[in-house]
């Protein structure tokens, strides 16, 4: 009966794929799919696509077959996809292996590519693409190129990590087709040598992670001013700060949501994401009632056509691949990044009890749901009950013109004495061009633990059980300290 109802439901969703792959042709018929009648539609599509991707894998891949059994999923009822356990790397990667969490238990005899992730937060695991996969990726990422940038003949600089790392190979091999395309990896003295050689008569699309586009901008040699350069960015968070600070050097600075885990380009930043997050910025009580937290999260858009995303009773993101061209299922995935989503009426909605719209924010808007982030909640330290995340850290440097200018980047790590006293400590690299820090040791503490109360509202409430003391703060000379022989290939780790 599964079967029968699996093609049945199939036929439906193939049609239904014959009549977007004639929108997706062009990015102008696309930008159809973006208008509030679609919505309702793609997302009952989206959720019925996940139904099918469900009954595939719990026919067909014999890692998701033993894994229903083991989390003690019984069919019966109406199907939920809410019923389903959610896929982890502890529950599932790190249990199965790479043959049996591919549909059929093989990894696929051609057309194959095999990704790994950074390890950022520990050791790296490896991803199996199939041919179509990377085909409905590519035609993703080429229409969502289309939409922002129109033209064509850009020159495309890919700077992020290149060899097996997901997020650089697969924007070379997804935009070749629609600029000219140069790999170039995080390598500054390359991108810098390109620019001198190709000269402003060209207009650049830089892609890379946030640390190292700064780090171009801060210590390049060669006047930009006459260059026409716009940045992609991924891979962590991006600060208002930071846009603006990219800013003087390029036209726009656009952030995507992705993961290796899953796939690049799930969500990206447009005109209206990134109007309201600088709006919420001032107004810290609004973002608390919209998001649980003081400061504003990164915010995208993304199709519910392709993604199911929900959220659990941990604040955190799980992620339904809905397409049938993946060489393994993705069903319910737990990334561990903190945070949700809302639809646009929505959003809209409670947004209008403040006197503010969406539309208000670009002439063009899409209608697609929002998705907003965090960052990894495993990637925070615990403190007297409250989680510190990096992106407090990167708000209350932000906020600092000084300290913005004069830190690269930073690392959180607790500690405790013999006393079982708790000790959290915040290390900062200055910045390879910056000058020695005009701050003194109190000044540079009362600056660090005061914003951390101004931006953590957990922070804030417990910081009364704890003698500021306990939070110590060092400063490390560039490439020193906990900071010395990084990879640069790969994110930043921020926790120590």
């Amino acid at each position: 009966m599964n079967m029968l109802h699996r093609l049945f439901l199939e036929t439906i969703l193939w049609t239904l794929w014959f009549l977007r792959r004639v929108i997706s042709v062009d990015g102008r018929l696309y930008v159809f799919l973006n208008a509030p009648v679609f919505q309702p539609y793609l997302a009952y599509v989206g959720r019925l696509r996940a139904r099918v991707a469900f009954l595939k894998a719990s026919t067909t891949c014999p890692a998701y077959v033993e894994f229903l059994k083991a989390e003690g999923y019984k069919a019966g009822g109406r199907w939920r996809l809410s019923d389903l356990p959610a896929m982890t790397k502890e529950n599932y990667i790190k249990r199965y292996s790479i043959e049996r969490r591919c549909y059929g238990g093989a990894i696929p005899k051609s057309g194959v590519v095999i990704d790994e992730s950074s390890g950022s937060t520990g050791q790296p695991n490896n991803w199996v693409r199939s041919a179509a996969e990377r085909s409905d990726v590519k035609r993703i990422l080429q229409l969502n190129y289309q939409l922002v940038f129109r033209d064509s003949g850009k020159m495309l600089l890919n700077c992020f990590a290149l060899g097996p790392w997901a997020t650089g190979m697969n924007v070379s091999m997804s935009l070749v087709d629609v600029g000219i395309m140069k790999s170039i990896g995080p390598d500054k003295a390359k991108l810098i040598n390109t620019l001198k050689l190709f000269g402003p008569k060209y207009q650049y699309l830089i892609f890379g992670y946030p640390p190292f586009i700064r780090s171009v901008v801060d210590e390049c040699d060669l006047d930009l001013s006459p260059y026409h350069i716009d940045f992609i960015v991924g891979g962590e968070g991006l600060s208002e700060a930071l846009r603006d600070h990219l800013l003087r050097k390029a036209s726009t600075v656009i952030s995507s949501y992705g993961a290796s885990d899953l796939e690049i380009n799930i969500g990206v930043e447009t005109p209206t994401t990134i109007g309201l997050r600088r709006t919420l910025l001032s107004r810290p009580e609004l973002c608390r009632e919209l998001f649980g937290r003081d400061t504003p999260p990164m915010l995208f858009q993304y199709n519910a056509l392709d993604y199911v995303i929900e959220t659990n009773a941990d604040g955190e993101l799980l992620v339904t691949i809905g397409r049938q061209s993946g060489a393994a299922p993705k069903i319910r995935y737990n990334i561990r990044d903190s945070g949700g989503t809302y639809r646009f009426r929505e959003l809209n909605r409670r947004l209008l009890a403040h006197g503010i719209r969406l539309t208000d924010f670009a002439s063009r808007t899409s209608h697609f749901p929002f998705l907003f982030v965090y960052g990894r909640n495993d990637s925070s330290v615990p403190f007297y009950g409250a989680k510190v995340f990096p992106s407090d850290i990167e708000q209350v440097l932000s906020a600092s013109p000084t300290l913005h200018d004069a830190i690269s980047t930073f690392q959180l790590a607790t500690t405790e004495d013999a006393n079982l006293t708790s000790f959290l400590h915040v290390h900062l690299e200055r910045a390879s061009t910056s000058a020695p820090m005009p701050l003194d040791d109190a000044v540079l503490h009362a600056e660090m633990f005061e914003g951390m109360k101004r931006v953590n509202q957990d922070f804030r409430e417990v910081s009364r059980l704890f003698d500021p003391t306990q939070v110590i703060v060092h400063v490390h000379d560039h490439d020193t300290g906990p900071f010395h022989g990084r990879d640069i290939r790969i994110k930043n780790k921020y926790i120590a």
